[in-house]
């Protein structure tokens, strides 16, 4: 029997000042997450950011904080439970880059696998999020390099896009927002914007969207330096001042809502929209445990083992 681990970002334990200090610390201490000296970094990191950030987002995480913890945790459980089931011939278990449960404890549950498949759960490659799950892999660990252009995990898109435009009506402006990434990162040959760009290109298609019915942009900055652009949050506030009459909003990079889905997104993006005097505003939910999901990510799973059916 072979074994797939699918792996997603992390979590802090519990949306405290404490828990969110150690998971920062974890987070942001990866030379992959931020690629400057650390002879420079990591006093600011110490000495600055882990001072201030953790009360700040730990008041952000309990906005959307549930009753069986943390949303990306509940999420991505679910998805290998589900996973679990669609593929009773695998072992499947879960883990995260950084908090608990790790990739060490997912891997050794699945000890005496003829195969496994670790399955970051990152559509589109970045060198700070896939590459930094290698790093932490055992050499010689079969590992899935993206699938930002499968054409389950584009279906498995539309298909959440049209269950709730089902539900609830289109909108004037559908905006599909990435997470972003340092311009840095990109002007070194990192391939993420031009994935996301091709997972949005093929949305569109199977939305079969006009050029005026949707926006691409990129969220979650951190720090002074120029991220890729457009970002989200200024193109709420071009539609809001253009008083754009409804705005869906839609994060295909994440497989499961998350604090920056969730509030950023939902939350900050409602405000900033509306206050720049838009309309109607609605954030799409993400993949999380839509049927066509599950089967999208066996079917990836499946096609990514070396050798043995699994």
């Amino acid at each position: 029997m072979n074994g797939i681990l699918l792996v997603n970002l992390g979590t802090p334990a519990a949306p405290t000042p404490a828990a969110v200090r150690a998971y920062l610390a974890e987070f942001l201490g990866d030379p992959r997450v931020v690629e400057l000296p650390r002879f420079i970094w990591l006093p600011i990191l110490h000495g600055l950011v882990l001072r201030k950030r953790p009360a700040e987002s730990a008041a952000k995480y309990a906005k959307v904080w549930t009753a069986e913890g943390s949303p990306l945790m509940v999420h991505t459980r679910r998805q290998a439970e589900l996973l679990r089931a669609a593929l009773p011939e695998a072992r499947v278990e879960f883990a995260m880059r950084y908090g608990e449960p790790s990739i060490a404890s997912g891997l050794a549950k699945l000890g005496g696998c003829g195969e496994v498949v670790v399955v970051p759960m990152y559509p589109q490659f970045a060198r700070s999020t896939t590459e930094s799950i290698r790093d932490v892999l055992p050499e010689g660990t079969r590992m899935l390099e993206d699938f930002h252009d499968h054409p389950a995990y584009i279906a498995a898109l539309a298909a959440v896009v049209r269950d709730d435009w089902g539900a609830h009506g289109r909108p004037e402006v559908l905006v599909m927002s990435f997470h972003g990434l340092p311009q840095r990162s990109i002007e070194r040959g990192d391939p993420y914007f031009r994935q996301c760009m091709k997972t949005a290109e093929l949305l569109v298609q199977s939305l079969g969207l006009e050029d005026a019915q949707f926006r691409v942009g990129f969220q979650s900055r951190f720090g002074p330096a120029k991220w890729i652009q457009p970002y989200t949050s200024d193109i709420l506030t071009r539609l809001g001042k253009d008083r754009t009459r409804r705005v869906d909003v839609f994060c295909p990079g994440f497989t499961a809502d998350c604090l920056e889905t969730l509030e950023e997104i939902a939350m900050e993006g409602k405000e900033i929209f509306q206050h720049a005097g838009g309309g109607e505003y609605s954030a799409l939910p993400c993949l999380n445990e839509h049927p066509a999901w599950i089967a999208a990510l066996a079917e990836i799973a499946l096609e990514n083992r070396r050798s043995a059916p699994i």
